[in-house]
């Protein structure tokens, strides 16, 4: 089944043209694999991989970029906390004295520190408010939130200084930070305002508000973990060792799905496929619209296959293990109690538990993988796009009930959007959001959004209609249509 093999590779690397930035999480070593087997118990050293990592910024010229009509464009380098990082911002001319910080997605293992130009919805948007924005490249790749969050609250305290030392230009110091981002960057706009950050962060930054869009966040290396466990067993593979998942992930896919020209349709073929697909909708958020379109996308499906699900050091960010699936029942019924099949084949798939102290609190600086916990005083509105097979829409489900715990429910306003990829949003979706949370921070008139954990309205035929607007989206004509 090599040819299935070479097409998860290549959806993978597809996964990155579609609509916006995304994360896509490289495949784990061998060893870090090898965890289920019984190799890396019991670790207390906290030495991460990451620590030894080298990142190189661009050349100078390579981080121009043309500013908008109206409007200054601006780079350089500064220092990150991991090395040299570069920034790149724009002003409008009728600047307000306030920016918008966004953080990128994912953007690999590379050495290499790419310059962040944030998409044209965000763009026109925010200068047309009178916002400036400005972004950073992270002064680290890997999915280095840590890196992200304190090298984007750098670039926000010190901008003005880094313009006036760069280009000879004298802005005044902004008088309102907000935050947006996609993905990882979604992650790091969401852990940007929770209270742990503020408290913790070497450079802590009092976001006035916050746009996480489609964002992971530290559950999101559970999913990767279950879903992979998952096939493996259902596939009548739980006998192979994890490690080489990676070599029998196509003989998998084939025992579960129908194939059309040598690829795997997501379409499942016999009674354990659509027990995975039933699996798969419990773990993302439950019966929803789009999910089917979701599950069966092969761009983003690869996604998750390819990470091979097993990297719970989340690829040298942790010193230790993080993946924990002691709490899950792997469940393809929807009734209130466990089937006694649902018991026996979680136990087949084995119990895995977190190291202990693998994302300590630090006294430097906020942790390796900063946590979003719903706890925050500003106001929040999110986007998530139901199909995302690869960052589930279970995390807005978490992120609510968070919210919630703390207190915080009144300041989150979450939407739905109608689309099967990762950050599928059409570029009126974006400007919309944008627009509608600098209007609830500045003039308090908080806007509409989506329930997310009511069972039934999530499973509704029309939910997600709300929001969902396909103007200058493309991929929806086959979707289910809102009356």
């Amino acid at each position: 089944m090599m040819l299935s093999k070479n097409l998860l590779a290549m959806a993978c690397a597809t996964a990155v043209a579609v609509t916006a930035p995304t994360i896509a999480l490289a495949m784990a070593s061998d060893q870090d694999k090898a965890r289920g087997q019984g190799i890396g118990k019991g670790l207390t050293e906290h030495v991460r991989e990451h620590d030894s990592r080298v990142f190189r910024v661009q050349e100078n010229a390579d981080l121009a970029f043309t500013a908008f009509t109206g409007a200054t464009a601006y780079w350089g380098v500064y220092e990150g906390i991991e090395g040299p990082a570069s920034y790149t911002a724009e002003f409008p001319q009728n600047w307000n004295g306030g920016v918008i910080m966004y953080t990128h997605g994912f953007r690999g293992r590379g050495q290499t520190l790419t310059r962040e130009v944030p998409n044209l919805a965000f763009r026109n948007t925010a200068l047309a408010l009178g916002y400036a924005w400005a972004a950073s490249s992270y002064s680290a790749n890997y999915y280095d939130v840590r890196a992200a969050i304190e090298d984007t609250n750098r670039l926000a305290l010190e901008l003005t200084d880094y313009l006036e030392r760069d280009w000879s230009v004298g802005y005044r110091d902004p008088g309102q930070y907000l935050i947006a981002g996609v993905s990882m960057g979604g992650h790091t706009a969401a852990a940007a305002v929770e209270r742990e950050t503020l408290e913790t962060a070497r450079y802590p930054v009092a976001y006035e508000g916050a746009l996480p869009l489609c964002q992971a966040e530290q559950n999101q290396f559970q999913w990767l973990g279950d879903y992979n466990r998952v096939v493996r067993e259902l596939a009548g593979f739980g006998h192979r060792p994890y490690e080489d998942y990676q070599e029998y992930v196509g003989e998998a896919l084939f025992n579960l799905f129908e194939f059309d020209g040598g690829a795997p349709t997501f379409v499942p073929q016999n009674e354990a496929g659509q027990r995975l697909k039933d699996i798969a909708m419990n773990l993302t958020g439950g019966d929803r619209p789009i999910f089917d379109e979701g599950f069966q996308n092969p761009v983003w499906h690869g996604a998750v296959l390819g990470t091979g699900g097993a990297d719970g050091t989340v690829t040298g960010i942790l010193a230790n293990e993080i993946y924990d699936n002691t709490d899950r029942i792997y469940r393809w019924t929807d009734g209130k109690r466990f089937t006694d099949q649902e018991r026996a084949f979680t136990a087949k798939v084995g119990r895995f538990q977190a190291e202990k102290g693998a994302n300590p609190v630090r006294d430097d600086s906020v942790r390796w993988l900063p946590l979003v916990q719903g706890d925050f005083d500003v106001p929040v509105l999110t986007m998530h796009t139901l199909g995302d097979f690869f960052v589930p829409f279970v995390h807005q489900q978490r992120y609510r009930e968070a919210a919630e715990t703390h207190g915080s429910g009144d300041m989150l306003v979450q939407r739905a959007i109608r689309d099967p990829n990762h950050c599928g949003f059409s570029g009126t979706e974006f400007s919309t959001a944008l627009v509608d949370l600098v209007t609830w921070v500045n003039s308090g008139i908080k806007p509409g959004g989506d329930e997310v954990l009511d069972p039934a309205e999530v499973a509704d035929e029309q939910y997600g209609c709300a929001y969902t607007n396909d103007e200058l989206s493309s991929g929806r004509d086959n979707l289910p249509q809102c009356e």
